[in-house]
C-alpha cells in the first residue's frame, strides 16, 4: 500500500537472477503525438498498423523496449532518441504513468498533502497495465487511462491505442513484475546522478504540474529517494543495457538502435518464410475468385509482360490490352435484369441491362491508377476514387489516405478496387477494411455493413496464391478477379513481374491524355 515502509521483499515481485529471459518478437508508442518527424521521414506514434495474416490477424507480434530508471531520468528523452534512430514506420510509446491506481478520498486528502507514495509498487495498477501491454503486443487495440498529475484522478475520457513495429514502455516500476518482464523483449535501464535527477523533477513539477517547491521537496526526500534505493535501483541487475547519463548517451543508444535493428531484420526474415511456406501449404482457390479464360490471347499477353528482354513500350502497350480484357470480364459480373428494346428496324430485342445504382472505381495507389484508362473506356462516366496504402518488404503497411468523388454514392454503389498485383494480399485487405469504414460512417447501420461487402470487386493483373487466400479468408464475399494466379514468391514476397520498372528504367504510365483524365 501507500503507506509501505519497506517491509515489502523485492524478491516477491521480481524473478530470481538466473532466471532464463525471454526472447521475443516486436512494436512501440506513446499516445500523444501522433506524429513524430525526423530530418528524413515521419513515424507514425498512433493508428493502427493495418497488416494481418491469411487468418485475419496480425502478423506478428510487436518488439517490447523495456524503459526503467529513477523519477526525471530521463527515460522519456531516451525513448524519443530511440524512436528517431529506428528505421520502422510504425512506432509508440507507452507510460507507466497513465497507470496510477483510482485514489480513494482518503488517499486524494494524503496525496493533496504531498502525503500519498505515489513511487510504491502498490500505487500501480499493474492488473490492467499487464493486460494492456500484452493486448498492445498482440497488436489489439486497447484504451489507455488518461491520469491528471494536478488533480490526482484519471479524466473521463480514455485513450484508444493500438499495437506498432515496435512498443516502448517507460516506467519507474516497469521492471518491478514477474508477468510485466515476460512480456519485454530488451530491458535498458537509464542511470542518471540523484542530484540531476532532483533537478530534473523540481523543474517538471512546479512549472508542468503545479506544485510548490516545499511539497515538490518534502515528496522527494520522504518518498522518492527511499523507493528509487529500495524498488528500482535494485532492478538495474535485471537491465539487458545501462544507458549511464541518460539521452545524452549517444553510443549507448546507437548500440540498441543496432540491437533491435538485428532482431527486428531476423524475425522479418522468419515471417517472410513462414509466409512462403504457408503458401505452397495451401491447395483449393476460394470460389470467390474468377480467373480470365487463359485463351492463346492471354497467354501470348502475359508471354510478353513476363518477358524480362521485352521493352519498356511494349510492356506497357501489351498491358494495357490485358487490362482492358480483364475489366470488361469483371464487368460481367455485375448486377443485370432483363430489358426489352426497339431495333431501328422495328424488331424487339430481347437484351439485358445494369440493374446497379451506380459504379465507382478506386485505385490502390500508385500501380492500381495504371487500370484506370480500361475501367473509363468501358464504362461511361465512371466515377474514379484513390486510396493509398503504403508498405513496407516486411509486409507491414504503414498508413493509408482516401479521396473519392463527392457525388459518387460510395454506400450505393458496386465498387471495382484496382491493383495491378497482389501478392500477400496486405494493401487490398486494408483497402477493404478502410471502403467498409467509410460505408459505415455514410449510412445509419451495421447490418448493411456486412451486405455492401458483396458489392466489392478487387481486380488485380497478376495475383499470388497467398494473396488470393488472404483476401478470401477476410472478406469471403469480396469478389476476387484477376488475369492469372501465380503460385510462389520470391523470398521478398514479390510476384514474377514488375509494373513500376522496366530494364532498369522506371514506368511513367501517365500519358498527356490519362494526366487530363487524371486531373
Amino acid at each position: 500500500k501507500s503507506g509501505s515502509t519497506g517491509e515489502d521483499s523485492l524478491d516477491r515481485l521480481l524473478p530470481p537472477a538466473g532466471a532464463p529471459r525471454k526472447k521475443s518478437a516486436t512494436s512501440l508508442s506513446k499516445t500523444e503525438p501522433p506524429l513524430l518527424r525526423t530530418g528524413k521521414r515521419t513515424i507514425y506514434t498512433a493508428g493502427r498498423p493495418p497488416w494481418y495474416d491469411e487468418h485475419g490477424a496480425q502478423s506478428k507480434e510487436a518488439f517490447v523496449i523495456g524503459l526503467c530508471g529513477g523519477s526525471a531520468s530521463g527515460k522519456t528523452t531516451v525513448a524519443n532518441k530511440i524512436i528517431e534512430a529506428l528505421d520502422v514506420p510504425w512506432v509508440v510509446l507507452l507510460s507507466m504513468d497513465s497507470f496510477y491506481k483510482v485514489l480513494s478520498p482518503e488517499e486524494q486528502v494524503l496525496a493533496a498533502q504531498n502525503d500519498y507514495n505515489f513511487d510504491h509498487p502498490g500505487a500501480f495498477d499493474f492488473e490492467l497495465l499487464v493486460a494492456t501491454l500484452r493486448k498492445l503486443k498482440q497488436g489489439r487495440s486497447v484504451k489507455i487511462p488518461v491520469y491528471d498529475f494536478t488533480t490526482h484522478r484519471r479524466q473521463k475520457d480514455w485513450k484508444n491505442l493500438y499495437g506498432a513495429s515496435v512498443i516502448i514502455f517507460e516506467g519507474i516500476m516497469s521492471f518491478a513484475d514477474k508477468e510485466l518482464l515476460q512480456l519485454l523483449d530488451m530491458k535498458i535501464f537509464v542511470d542518471t546522478d540523484s542530484d540531476i535527477r532532483l533537478v530534473r523533477r523540481l523543474r517538471r513539477d512546479i512549472t508542468e504540474r503545479g506544485r510548490d517547491i516545499e511539497g515538490v521537496i518534502k515528496q522527494y526526500n520522504k518518498f522518492v529517494k527511499p523507493a528509487f534505493e529500495q524498488y528500482i535501483e535494485p532492478t538495474m541487475r535485471l537491465a539487458d543495457i545501462v544507458v549511464p547519463r541518460g539521452g545524452g548517451n549517444m553510443v549507448a543508444i546507437d548500440l540498441i538502435v543496432q540491437h533491435v535493428h538485428s532482431q527486428l531484420e531476423e524475425h522479418a526474415l522468419l515471417f517472410r518464410r513462414a509466409l512462403l511456406a504457408s503458401a505452397q501449404q495451401m491447395q483449393q482457390l476460394p470460389q470467390t475468385l474468377s480467373v480470365l479464360e487463359s485463351t492463346p490471347q492471354v497467354r501470348g499477353l502475359h508471354t510478353i509482360i513476363r518477358n524480362k528482354e521485352t521493352s519498356r513500350d511494349e510492356f506497357i502497350f501489351y498491358s494495357k490490352r490485358l487490362m482492358r480484357l480483364l475489366i470488361e470480364h469483371a464487368l460481367t459480373f455485375l448486377p443485370s435484369q432483363p430489358c426489352a428494346v426497339q431495333t431501328p428496324q422495328g424488331h424487339e430485342y430481347e437484351g439485358r441491362r445494369h440493374s446497379g445504382k451506380g459504379i465507382t472505381g478506386v485505385s490502390i495507389l500508385r500501380a492500381g491508377e495504371t487500370m484506370e484508362p480500361a475501367l473509363r473506356a468501358v464504362c461511361k462516366d465512371v466515377r474514379i476514387g484513390k486510396i493509398l496504402i503504403q508498405t513496407n518488404l516486411d509486409s507491414a503497411t504503414d498508413g493509408h489516405f482516401l479521396f473519392y468523388p463527392h457525388d459518387a454514392y460510395i454506400s450505393e454503389d458496386h465498387v471495382i478496387l484496382m491493383d495491378s498485383t497482389v501478392s500477400t494480399g496486405a494493401a487490398a485487405m486494408m483497402a477493404v477494411r478502410v471502403l467498409l469504414v467509410v460505408i459505415v460512417c455514410c449510412l445509419f447501420f451495421f447490418l448493411f455493413f456486412f451486405f455492401f461487402k458483396d458489392k466489392i470487386m478487387l481486380v488485380s493483373l497478376l495475383m499470388a496464391e497467398l494473396g488470393v487466400h488472404s483476401v478470401a479468408y477476410a472478406f469471403p464475399k469480396v469478389k476476387i478477379i484477376t488475369t492469372a494466379v501465380d503460385k510462389n514468391l520470391d523470398d521478398c514476397l514479390h510476384l514474377n513481374v514488375s509494373f513500376g520498372s522496366r530494364n532498369g528504367q522506371e514506368i511513367d504510365w501517365s500519358d498527356e491524355e490519362e494526366q487530363q483524365l487524371s486531373s
